[in-house]
């Protein structure tokens, strides 16, 4: 009989490690996230900011974080939920929507730190490549660009990729995130170039449009189905890019939250019992041992 080695014994399960909760579900890479956090020595307790971005099934989510060792915090947050505020009638998780959630991000942590006024980014959306810099005529106590590191989570990297729209749309509302125009949507391979006409395109709905005429073409029940939101908000092809290009200028204008009414949600479920507060429930069993004693009492009477 051959020998066959025992490779988990018992000394192998008692130096087993578990690996964190969020490594087990599979839903952060620990290792990408200690580089993103990790700061230098020197830097005397900075903090190092990082643009989180993520992109649902329904909606974008853009995130200022900082993190320490009791857990990270929020700076500030933009949803693409909130873009229709903004005149973003429907598309609220295509290239242009993360473009504008992206704007929408920056526009708001500068406006909270008061630095709107001294980095506005780019005044329009030409899809050059463009970084947040100290004006050279500045003085030396004058605050300088604020930083913060893309984190795109779990999402490949791939070229064209609508994580680097968020990215675009941060940088050119005047944050500062390192970066190269290599993953940007345009950028040839070939010619190591990017082509800022076509992330132009791309910024101000212009792939929509071009799908959407094709299609009401080609196959108008598809049309109907398909593009039904854009339809039911009386969005045509023409009206995409004037419409994006009022709600980079209303953002630009206000970047805050809009009021919303509150919904009362009075969703009854059938036999479900409505619950009680402590005194009604102290009531309840004084009523209980009441009828009790009660009834002692009528059967010794019997």
């Amino acid at each position: 009989m051959p020998f066959v080695k025992l490779v988990k014994n018992k000394p192998y399960y008692k130096r087993f490690q578990v690996k964190f909760r969020r490594r087990r579900q599979g839903i952060t890479d620990y290792q990408q996230r200690r580089g993103l956090v990790i700061q230098d020595k020197n830097k005397y307790n900075a903090k190092k900011r990082r643009l989180v971005v993520r992109i649902l099934n329904k909606h974008v989510c853009c995130q200022i974080i900082n993190s320490s060792i009791k857990g990270d915090s929020v700076l500030e947050s933009a949803y693409s939920s909130e873009l229709p505020s903004f005149g973003v009638k429907a598309g609220l998780t295509n290239y242009a929507a993360c473009y504008a959630t992206g704007l929408l991000v920056a526009r708001r942590v500068l406006t909270k730190f008061k630095l709107a006024d001294t980095y506005k980014g780019t005044d329009e959306a030409t899809g050059e490549y463009y970084i947040e810099e100290m004006a050279e005529d500045a003085e030396d106590d004058a605050p300088k660009p604020m930083t913060a590191y893309l984190d795109v989570g779990l999402a490949r990297c791939s070229t064209g990729s609508r994580v680097f729209a968020c990215m675009k749309g941060a940088v050119d509302g005047g944050l500062a995130v390192p970066h190269s125009e290599r993953r940007m949507v345009g950028y040839d391979t070939e010619e190591k170039a990017l082509d800022a006409e076509v992330t132009r395109k791309y910024i101000f709905g212009g792939h929509v449009q071009e799908y959407m005429e094709y299609l009401a073409e080609e196959d108008q029940s598809a049309y109907d189905i398909q593009f039904s939101q854009y339809i039911k908000a009386k969005v045509g092809p023409d009206d995409l890019e004037e419409m994006y290009e009022k709600a980079h200028a209303s953002i630009r204008a206000d970047p805050s939250r809009k009021a919303c009414e509150k919904k009362e949600h009075n969703t009854k479920v059938k036999g479900r019992k409505i619950r009680l507060s402590r005194q009604q429930r102290q009531d309840r069993a004084k009523q209980k041992i009441a009828s009790f004693h009660h009834k002692l009492e009528a059967d010794s009477a019997e």
